[in-house]
């Protein structure tokens, strides 16, 4: 792990340290005023009007993986994890059939984008939410194609719980991906939307269950950016992003 400063963040990774040490560090490096998640440039992402949009707030939930000797977060490195996600219903209006992580628009009644996340996680992938601790909140990202302004939420799964698709015409599966997967360069790809002469370039996460690409794959990907867990892969390698 590079011990170095990551760029326009701050935080510096400590030699040695654990995920859950990187986690809460780089999240808290990211509250500071003026702190974003997803540069603009790079890769092509639409513009939106924050005044018009509406609020939404998504899970990503680290957990230790099945196998692995010790569920402590004192001691798991990142290779030990794996990240939560759902494929959406194809007969969704928005998104269909394409994975994401929990989570939903911001009720009135939640307490904050974390009880938001918990919440629709719950709803949507049967998990228990007192078994889950929220390491933090980091800067909203724009999801114009449906107007919203994202909030994800980090999540350390502390006591685990069994998950699935509760209601099949929201969601058609749950799983868990093992982030050493998500991080092989092999497994790395460029998604490709080309559309009445527009085009689109995300990245995208080749795993067994799914081709996580879109807006998940941008947050997925600026977060192992920023924790410095990329391992270099080719961007020039593409693919018909799986609409």
């Amino acid at each position: 792990m590079p011990n170095s400063e990551m760029p326009g963040t701050g935080w510096v990774p400590s030699p040695g340290g654990t995920a859950y040490d990187d986690l809460a560090a780089w999240v808290r490096s990211k509250g500071a005023p003026g702190s974003v998640l997803v540069r603009p440039g790079g890769w092509q992402f639409a513009a939106m009007d924050p005044a018009r949009s509406r609020r939404a707030a998504v899970l990503i939930l680290f957990g230790v993986r099945d196998g692995v000797r010790s569920t402590d977060a004192g001691d798991a490195g990142h290779d030990d994890l794996d990240i939560l996600f759902l494929m959406r219903s194809g007969s969704l209006s928005n998104h269909p059939g394409q994975v994401a992580f929990p989570g939903g628009a911001i009720d009135p009644g939640d307490a904050d984008e974390g009880a938001a996340a918990l919440r629709e996680a719950q709803e949507e992938t049967g998990l228990d939410p007192g078994g889950i601790d929220i390491v933090g909140m980091l800067p909203e990202v724009g999801l114009p194609v449906s107007n919203f302004l994202v909030t994800p939420v980090v999540g350390w799964w502390t006591e685990q719980s069994p998950v699935y698709a509760v209601d099949t015409a929201e969601s058609e599966a749950v799983f868990r991906c093992p982030v050493n997967l998500l991080l092989d360069p092999e497994h790395r790809r460029t998604a490709v939307v080309r559309r009445k002469g527009f085009v689109s370039r995300t990245p995208a996460f080749l795993t067994p269950d799914a081709v996580i690409w879109g807006f998940t794959a941008l947050l997925l990907d600026a977060v192992f950016d920023g924790l410095g867990w990329t391992r270099p892969w080719d961007r020039s390698q593409e693919i018909p992003a799986p609409l």
